[in-house]
């Protein structure tokens, strides 16, 4: 029962085999004429077969299957318009595919034409180039032997601008000592009426003193020491027997009230040692100041930034930035409160300690001339400068007028300083040369040649006895005024831009272009 059961339900779920029925003549006459639209001849064609069939004079073969030669005719037709159909697209790809290829056989065309064209005139332009250089190869040995006489001439001319001014100035020294020499001759002779003293002590000046006057007027005291003679440690003008000396300063200056004798390191076996280095910037130091109360250093540098440390640990207490360009030199106010900076964008900058900020921004300079230093005499107003043009002069802060000028540098003078009684000027120029000149009487005292590399900066000790000297060839040398004698210290990379003494002379800083900081003690 069970096993019926299941044959039945497998009977009724196995589907009908699909069977092709071939298609009789009626059917296909139908449909040509459905297929070709011919529906009248289609009404006709079925009235008059059903007619015929119902009469029964309709033949077997009448009625029978359609051969397969029709069919596979009509299947080849409609594969024939498929075709036609598919013709028709690749035609049209293909004249659309020959438009383009006619298109670009154009721009290939224009293309190989315009770099043809490119080709010649870079061609040209070759041929132009070596033309110019075989046109300037042939200038090359007119050029260098022009540089050559140009060079000659403007050595020569240097040559002879020194000569003539000092021959301008030997004429005039010898102009002021002859009057002076006349008016003296004149006052004792007994030529000179009663009157003419009379008028000549009333004005308060001496014969000499009147001479001196006018030499001044004519030639503003203005003297040149020959090189030859540089190393002459005492020049006197012409003097009267009559004319008073100098009066004796008996008065303190403050700032060497603490000062006692020489420093303290001429008096130490084995003098200066280096005992610190602190990695101060990130390009060359170009400057360096010492605070006027508490042992704290500020350093300027061409990365644009200053900075201040404490000594001698090096520890960084604050920095600076506002400057555009490289930061030249700074220094604190007496007092200790504030820093003022000077930068190669053209501005001064005062930075104040309590309020951490700039404060005040001079921005008046245009950096016209070169005046590589400015020093100020303390309480007094005169200013010391040093110039590329050779000269070291003094000027008077209140009126603006230069009152002496020093003559013999025969390079650049890169700086100038005072020592702290301010009666000794020590300068330094751009081929290694230091001078030192007397504040009083207008003249040389001696001249000490360190070159040939550029001597940078000079700084007198607190008891004028020692000068240190920052060189370009990386060391510092120490110059003992009274002996003569020369210590170098050597520990910097690159060329020393800036030296200090302490007040009290127990270390000397210096700052270097290898970016540091050093102490020496």
């Amino acid at each position: 029962m069970i096993i019926s059961m299941r044959q039945h339900l497998s009977e009724t779920k196995s589907l009908p085999a699909v069977t092709q029925r071939p298609e009789v003549v009626d059917d296909f006459v139908r449909n040509f004429l459905v297929k070709m639209g011919m529906m009248r001849t289609l009404d006709s064609f079925q009235t008059e077969w059903y007619e015929l069939q119902e009469r029964g004079e309709l033949n077997r073969e009448d009625v029978t299957t359609v051969p397969d030669v029709y069919t596979r005719n009509q299947q080849l037709d409609s594969l024939v318009k498929t075709m036609r159909s598919d013709l028709q697209k690749f035609k049209n790809a293909a004249n659309k595919a020959k438009d383009t290829y006619v298109k670009l056989r154009k721009e290939r065309d224009f293309h190989r034409m315009h770099h043809k064209r490119v080709v010649q005139e870079k061609n040209k332009l070759i041929e132009d180039i070596k033309r110019l250089k075989r046109h300037y190869a042939s200038y090359e040995p007119t050029l260098t032997q022009l540089k050559q006489k140009y060079e000659s001439a403007m050595k020569e001319k240097m040559l002879s601008k020194l000569e003539r001014d000092r021959a301008v100035n030997q004429v005039a020294g010898l102009q002021a000592t002859l009057r002076n020499l006349e008016t003296a001759t004149m006052f004792n002779s007994q030529n000179m009426t009663r009157e003419e003293r009379r008028l000549m002590y009333a004005s308060g000046e001496g014969p000499t003193q009147s001479a001196v006057k006018t030499a001044k007027e004519g030639s503003s005291c203005r003297y040149e020491v020959d090189p030859s003679n540089l190393d002459v440690t005492n020049q006197e003008l012409p003097r009267h027997p009559k004319d008073s000396d100098f009066p004796i300063d008996t008065r303190v200056n403050p700032d060497l009230a603490d000062v006692k004798g020489p420093s303290s390191h001429l008096t130490r076996t084995g003098g200066f040692r280096l005992t610190h280095t602190i990695q101060a910037h990130t390009l060359a130091v170009s400057s360096v100041a010492l605070h006027p109360k508490k042992q704290i250093l500020a350093t300027t540098s061409d990365d644009q930034t200053w900075k201040m440390w404490s000594i001698p640990n090096g520890d960084i207490i604050m920095t600076g930035e506002g400057h555009t360009d490289w930061v030249a030199d700074c220094d604190f106010r007496p007092d200790g409160a504030q820093l003022v900076t000077g930068s190669g964008d053209s501005t001064v900058k005062i930075w104040d300690f309590s309020k951490a900020e700039c404060v005040h921004t001079f921005t008046d300079h245009q950096h016209a001339d070169s005046v590589n230093s400015i020093h100020f005499l303390p309480y007094s107003n005169t200013i010391l400068t040093s110039s590329a043009d050779k000269t070291v002069s003094l000027w008077d802060a209140r009126t603006g007028l230069c009152g002496q000028t020093f003559y013999g540098h025969i390079h650049s003078v890169n700086h100038a300083a005072f020592n702290l009684k301010g009666d000794v000027v020590a300068s330094c120029d751009s081929y290694g040369v230091v001078k030192l000149w007397d504040n009083r009487t207008c003249a040389a005292i001696s001249s000490v040649e360190i070159g040939p590399h550029p001597t940078n900066r000079v700084a007198f000790d607190s008891s004028g006895t020692v000068l240190s000297i920052a060189s370009n060839d990386g060391t510092v040398k120490i110059l003992d005024l009274g002996s003569g004698q020369i210590t170098i210290l050597d520990g910097h990379e690159d060329s020393v831009q800036a030296v200090l003494f302490d007040k009290a002379g127990d270390f000397l800083v210096s700052g270097s272009s290898d970016n540091t900081v050093r102490i020496w003690s």
